[in-house]
């Protein structure tokens, strides 16, 4: 019996054995340890319909990988072309990808799906790049390109995700009130490839479409266009292959057809037409003097404010910013500070319904709401102290290291009525002695509570500015306290500077310097072929040069109802490297490489994911390049 027992355990414990780890590799999907990791994207299949075949009927595309795939960020990464008005359904299902058009589909057209890198394998994440599929529900495809780069107009960065489109209709409104005809989505180095386009004349666009219109509807949208038609064409070239035994030893060089569409080098820059809706986000009266206006966009002009509750014309100082949407009122009058509640008509420029700026007129009450007196200040009232001297507060940048070019600021916290000269003082350090030194002292020609000191200051040297208590009162009669700092300017050997000879720019233009964020630190305007930045930090910098066509001294975007461009930025190819104590004169052929490819990569910021960012000393002129000369 003990026999037969055994005879029947043993088996059972195998079974189970047997099944657990079944179990167990069904679990686990990825790859057995120790193999080789899968590097491969997936692979095509087969697909219902056929790729490329012709009178489709159904909406439904199924298409098979050699893998269990997935479809990621499909909304954002899928397009299909012509537009969808609603959205299609995108699902994976094992190795399949199935897409469902909600669109009734139209007849005699060529559809194109593009899932650019939205393809990847179940396990490793391996994406199949470029990957598209097109069919037909005419009786004939499609099968024109054309295709080019898309970059910021502002900063030459690739332009990622953004839709590019084309319109046979050659009127320029076809852009703002119809839907493209044909589509494709910018990948992240900016290419785009517009596929299955039929024979004809087209104008093209690129449009950042915010709310799936397929239409430039929306003043705050990215858009791009050119001032040229676009024809697309197709030739067959002949061209040599060749067939290497290894690295250096040619094997075979046959030649072979290659297909090339035309146009495939546009080049669009995109930019913002800085479109914001007017309006008064804010009024306010935080204390007795001071009201404050706060609008959401810049203005060309003061609102005009009209009493109400009371008869003045000359009733406050105006303290406005150099974009006229912060303004302050100061009021003059002491009867009208005491008083609660002003009530004004308001007139100013506001966006209507149909946003276009028209006069609007507003009735603002400038309510202020006076703190209730705490028990201390009552008793101080009661017992008649004498109150302490209330000083105006004073905001002074007088930094401890200060810049030879620069000067020193003061911001008092109101407007000041009358100041001493003779009270403020600045005096030069002659051993252990102080020297008094001229200087000027202004009101600054932007902000009216804000005062500039200059002077030519000896590079090295030790100054100190002093101000005299009660060198000056506020329009309320607030007097300044003192003030006192020593500061040191910086030697001419802590410096460098640099000269950009600039080839190939005739029309009015300015460089700025950049840091490593590709942020302007300093800028200088194009005089007779270059441009000279003096008494630079040492450091690494980049350079980019903007053509001023209206001379005002900064990058001016474009307009597509006047069908402006924005204007034409440039980039020095190459890392600025500049040394202390050191002169630098750089050469810069301006036109010299295609837009595309001059923006240095260590400041792009817009890489694909798997690019790995070059060293500095790849990407340009190392130090020993540079024509460095001594002082």
């Amino acid at each position: 019996m003990r026999k037969e027992k055994d005879s029947i355990y043993i088996p059972m414990i195998l079974v189970l054995v047997l099944v657990g780890g079944f179990i167990s590799s069904c679990a686990n999907m990825a790859r057995p340890g120790g193999g080789p990791k899968d590097e491969t994207p997936p692979v095509f299949v087969k697909s219902d319909p056929l790729p490329n075949q012709i009178n489709v009927k159904k909406n439904k595309i199924e298409i098979e990988f050699d893998e269990i795939v997935l479809v990621e960020k499909a909304t954002e990464k899928v397009v299909v072309s012509p537009p969808q008005k609603e959205m299609p359904l995108i699902r994976t299902s094992g190795r399949k990808v199935i897409v469902e058009l909600k669109d009734s589909l139209r007849p005699n057209t060529t559809y194109t799906i593009d899932f650019a890198d939205a393809i990847v394998d179940n396990n490793e994440k391996n994406v199949l790049e470029n990957f598209s599929f097109a069919f037909s529900t005419g009786s004939i495809i499609d099968t024109l390109q054309v295709s080019g780069i898309l970059l910021n107009a502002e900063n030459l960065e690739p332009v990622t995700g953004m839709l590019v489109g084309l319109h046979s209709n050659l009127n320029d409104s076809a852009f703002t009130k119809t839907p493209f005809e044909r589509i494709a989505s910018s990948d992240a180095r900016g290419y785009f490839s517009i596929q299955n386009v039929s024979p004809g004349t087209y104008r093209i666009y690129a449009l950042k479409d915010l709310n799936r219109d397929y239409r430039f509807d929306n003043a705050t949208e990215d858009i791009a266009f050119t001032d040229v038609t676009v024809v697309p064409s197709v030739e067959t070239v002949i061209r040599p292959d060749t067939i290497w035994t290894d690295s250096v030893t040619i094997d075979t060089i046959m030649m072979k057809q290659v297909v090339l569409y035309h146009p495939d080098n546009i080049l669009l820059k995109s930019f913002n037409e800085n479109f914001k809706n007017h309006y008064l986000e804010k009024s306010e009266r935080l204390s007795p003097q001071k009201m404050s206006l706060y609008f959401s966009a810049p203005n060309d002009t003061l609102p005009k404010m009209k009493p109400l509750n009371f008869d003045s014309e000359d009733w406050a100082y105006v303290e406005s910013n150099v974009t006229n949407d912060t303004i302050h009122y100061w009021l003059k009058d002491s009867v009208l500070y005491k008083r609660d509640t002003l009530i004004f008509e308001s007139y100013y420029m506001r966006t209507d319904s149909l946003r276009k700026l028209s006069m609007y007129t507003d009735t603002l009450k400038m309510i202020y709401r006076r703190k209730k007196t705490v028990a201390k200040e009552r008793r101080k009232k009661d017992e008649k102290e004498t109150p302490a001297i209330e000083f105006l507060k004073l905001s002074a940048i007088v930094p401890s290291s200060l810049n030879i070019y620069d000067f020193l600021r003061f911001e008092y916290a109101e407007p000041v009525d009358t100041i001493d000269r003779n009270a403020i003082h600045l005096e030069i350090k002659n051993d252990t002695l102080w020297n008094p030194v001229e200087f000027t002292f202004n009101r600054d020609s932007v902000k009216m509570r804000m005062y500039l000191l200059k002077h030519k200051w000896r590079p090295g040297e030790e100054y100190r500015i002093s101000i005299d208590s009660l060198a000056g009162l506020s329009v309320y009669g607030t007097p300044t306290d003192k003030f006192s700092q020593t500061f040191k300017v910086r030697a001419l050997e802590e410096y460098s500077n640099l000269y950009l000879a600039t080839q190939g720019v005739t029309d009015s233009a300015f460089v700025e310097l950049l840091n490593s964020n590709d942020t302007p630190v300093r800028k200088a305007p194009v005089v007779d072929g270059g441009a000279e930045f003096l008494y630079l930090d040492p450091g690494t910098y980049y350079a980019r040069l903007v053509i001023d066509k209206n001379g005002n001294g900064k990058f001016d975007t474009g307009n597509y109802v006047e069908k402006r461009q924005p204007e034409d930025v440039y980039y020095y190819p190459k890392v600025l490297k500049l040394k202390a104590n050191w002169d630098v004169e750089q050469d810069w052929d301006v036109f010299a490489l295609p837009l595309e490819q001059q923006k240095p990569r260590a400041i792009v910021k817009n890489k694909p994911k798997d690019e790995k960012v070059a060293d500095e000393t790849d990407e340009g002129s190392s130090e020993s390049d540079m024509p460095f000369s001594n002082q």
